[in-house]
């Protein structure tokens, strides 16, 4: 299981999602960044460091 947690991202932000795939996880990212964050462009410098902030979940101690 993929975790992102968007805190890593936006600091104070306690969202995290999981997922099976990066694919889903990067989808779902976007959809809340534009719907609590209030990005309306997501460039893909955006999305490399939503990427990178992607964890393994068995790692996460």
């Amino acid at each position: 299981m993929r975790l992102f947690e968007c805190g890593s991202l936006v600091p104070g932000c306690a969202w995290h999602t999981r997922a099976d795939n990066d694919a889903e996880i990067v989808r779902r990212v976007v959809e809340h960044m534009r719907e609590t964050h209030g990005e309306t462009v997501i460039r893909e410098n955006m999305v490399d460091n939503i990427k990178a902030r992607i964890v393994d979940e068995t790692k996460v101690a």
